[in-house]
């Protein structure tokens, strides 16, 4: 008995001192380990920074080896991979996370959505769906729901685009009336290629009821309506556009002016024409009123008007199919002058390197400090 107590006591103490070096030993190793991580870490921040994210990916890789279980460190290796193109490395990283049985609800949702992320920016557009609907239900659901609506709409899938678009009304994420109605103007465009001129009609009746103000579904209303030689009626869904979106003129101009001789009588309509064309002289507008002028005269005055107001390149263009004989005394100026202008740009050098443009040449870049990196030519010789 006195044996055993006494080996007991000798053993305590023992027991006692090894297990103290024991915890000091891993304290020491723990102290190393998280010095460790924070240098490489803060080594790879600096590297970021400078821009030099090849030595920065190589840092992030150290922190991550010291400390396997930083999740943070994780999100940032993966999308250090993901901004510079490796997007296979990318999904290992967050993969990687999602394995890992000790992470957390919101940690997991968050690796989740960077993997879909992964997936969208590398073109693995099936793979991204899945992931992003895998979000259903976490705090990136909406931005999942946005990111599906984009992929839809990529994809062409107006009827899959539409309900997502209609779900993230329901949850008051946004208006997405405008897009609804764009999808429904597609769907219309496929049935009359398909020759299903009902469903067409059907799909541009969703379209104005989805968004009653927007220029696109009255613009293929009246598009339908005139090649189906109703040009009066065509005129009207028109009007009824031009009065709630007045600057979709341009869009609708020629198509307008068409139908308008279609009619045979048409004052009001060439008075529309001036009227918008006056307050917003645009080239489709002044196409659209010289095909309501018979008079030639009257043409060249108003093509010869446009050139004063606009001198571009495109109102040159129309004067110089008018006669010598019919210009006015200012329109040579007026012609030299804008072929002028149009030409300044190309009378540039262009350095090679950087791509710096000026008048002048210069032997050394005043944008890179490159050498010899301006070609002798000016841009329009090139």
């Amino acid at each position: 008995m006195d044996f055993e107590l006494q080996w007991l006591l000798i053993a305590l103490p023992v027991a006692f001192a090894l297990g103290w070096m024991a915890s000091r030993f891993d304290l020491r190793q723990a102290k190393r380990d998280d010095r460790a991580s924070p240098k490489a870490y803060f080594k790879g921040l600096n590297l970021l920074l400078n821009a030099q994210h090849d030595k920065a990916i190589d840092a992030f890789i150290e922190a991550v080896q010291h400390d396997p279980d930083t999740t943070d460190l994780h999100f940032g290796l993966g999308s250090l991979f993901r901004r510079r193109g490796d997007f296979e490395r990318a999904v290992r990283v967050h993969q990687h996370l999602l394995e890992r049985g000790d992470l957390k609800a919101a940690e997991r949702s968050r690796a989740q959505h960077a993997l879909a992320e992964d997936f969208m920016k590398a073109g693995l557009f099936d793979r991204a769906e899945a992931a992003y609907k895998a979000l259903e239900g976490s705090v990136f659901d909406d931005e999942a729901r946005l990111a599906l609506l984009s992929l839809h709409e990529r994809a062409r899938d107006w009827h899959a685009a539409t309900e997502v678009a209609r779900e993230l009304e329901g949850r008051a994420a946004g208006s997405f009336a405008t897009r609804i109605a764009h999808h429904a103007c597609e769907l219309a465009l496929e049935a009359d290629s398909r020759q299903q001129p009902e469903q067409a009609e059907l799909e541009l009746q969703r379209a104005r009821e989805a968004a009653p103000t927007a220029a696109r579904p009255m613009l293929l209303t009246g598009q339908r309506l005139a090649r189906g030689g109703q040009h009066r009626e065509a005129l009207q869904a028109w009007t009824r556009m031009l009065m709630q979106q007045p600057t979709a003129w341009p869009l609708v101009a020629a198509d307008f002016a068409r139908s308008a001789v279609a009619c045979g009588d048409c004052p009001s309509e060439r008075d529309m024409l001036v009227r918008a064309y006056d307050a917003e002289p645009d080239m489709d507008l002044l196409q659209a009123r010289l095909t309501l002028e018979s008079d030639p005269a009257q043409r060249h005055r108003v093509m010869l008007g446009h050139l004063q107001r606009q001198p571009t390149l495109s109102a040159t263009a129309q004067v110089l199919q008018i006669p010598v004989a019919d210009w006015d005394a200012q329109t040579p100026v007026r012609l030299h002058d804008t072929v002028a202008a149009a030409a300044r740009p190309l009378q540039r050098y262009r350095c090679a390197a950087c791509g710096f443009e000026a008048h002048q040449y210069f032997w050394q870049c005043p944008g890179c400090q490159g050498w010899d990196t301006f070609p002798p030519r000016r841009l329009e010789a090139l």
